[in-house]
């Protein structure tokens, strides 16, 4: 990003970071640009690059841009709150995570432990590359996850994790004006709160 937006002054590093990891943040503005598929190759071309237990890679993104019919079968799923500001976004997509794997020298698929957090990963990639590339990518729990995995065909054997909206930050137009107050990038706990040397301490129970 070239010029930092005003409203990320309420984030501050305590500590020296690469500036992308400060500026990422989920807007639910959106403008009525449409998203190349170029560029949204470019986001998962960065989620392909995430770690994951044994290299397995269990992440899928299953994706529908605005133009396309499918992208009311994937608004469908969120919950009104969501829709009502997701329909603006130029592509909405829903990641998943395969929840066996083979491990190398193996036959049998196993069940993984963390196929979860291995997704989460490529999803970290991918919102950190939209944001470099100056588009925005928010992601949602607030969904009927039953519901997205009948209308998607998604079989048992994957976790349905998070839907994410993409766009390219817009004002807030189309938002009532409780959201629209909202729209801003949040602060974060300071690293004393979650970062311990040692044995897990009584201050992590709070």
């Amino acid at each position: 990003m070239t010029t930092q937006d005003p409203a990320l002054r309420i984030r501050v590093p305590e500590h020296p970071a690469e500036r992308i990891f400060v500026e990422r943040w989920s807007p639910r503005g959106f403008t009525q640009d449409s998203i190349p598929i170029t560029i949204l190759n470019t986001f998962f071309e960065a989620a392909r690059w995430a770690p994951s237990a044994f290299n397995s890679q269990p992440w899928r993104f299953l994706y529908a841009l605005r133009s396309q019919s499918e992208f009311q079968t994937f608004l469908a799923p969120l919950i009104e709150f969501n829709q009502g500001w997701a329909r603006h976004a130029a592509a909405l997509i829903y990641l998943l995570s395969r929840k066996d794997f083979t491990p190398p020298g193996k036959t049998n698929a196993q069940f993984s432990r963390t196929h979860s957090f291995d997704s989460g990963a490529a999803w970290a990639n991918f919102a950190n590359q939209a944001t470099a590339a100056g588009w925005a990518a928010h992601a949602m729990s607030g969904f009927d996850a039953d519901k997205a995995r009948d209308e998607l065909k998604v079989p048992k054997t994957f976790a349905v994790e998070i839907a994410i909206a993409v766009g390219r930050k817009g004002d807030s137009a189309h938002l009532s004006p409780t959201l629209a107050q909202r729209e801003q990038p949040s602060a974060r706990s300071s690293i004393e709160d979650f970062v311990a040397g040692g044995l897990f301490p009584d201050r992590f129970k709070r």
